[in-house]
């Protein structure tokens, strides 16, 4: 006597995905809420057919990255560091020289590093566009205002 389960999970194939744009206000909204939100979506979690090995990433486009917030002493106390692999090549950085500097810069790091450590984060993140004003170029693909 054997017992056959049968899974009744959709797994979606690559080709099938329908891929949606969206753009994001991130006007006085918090950076870290922000960016778990944006990982979520970026990861295709929100959807019902959602498939772990698959790319159903939908296009992100992020608007006045320049005016994001953040709580707390943060911006002076949070520090953001990159190495050049020579001996003292460390180059340190508070978030607010950083938001000063490239205010894309600071929430593509907070997306980045709230996505999981593996092969598909590259291909996640490629989806995702930030500009620090509010203008952009993918008005043709009619992007869907996005509340977060």
């Amino acid at each position: 006597m054997s017992l056959v389960f049968t899974c009744q999970t959709p797994w979606v194939k690559k080709e099938d995905v329908k891929r949606e744009w969206f753009v994001v206000d991130a006007k006085d909204k918090i950076l870290g809420r922000l960016a778990s939100k944006l990982a979520y979506m970026l990861q295709g979690k929100h959807r019902s057919d959602y498939t772990p090995h698959v790319d159903q990433a939908d296009f992100i486009v992020i608007i006045n990255a320049e005016k994001i917030r953040l709580t707390g002493k943060k911006l002076d106390q949070k520090i953001y560091w990159r190495h050049s692999g020579y001996m003292g090549g460390l180059k340190l950085e508070t978030a607010r020289k950083l938001l000063e500097k490239k205010p894309e810069q600071l929430i593509y790091l907070a997306v980045k590093r709230m996505l999981p450590r593996n092969r598909m984060r590259k291909k996640l993140l490629k989806k995702l566009k930030i500009y620090a004003g509010p203008n952009h170029p993918h008005i043709a693909q009619n992007p869907k205002p996005l509340e977060i």
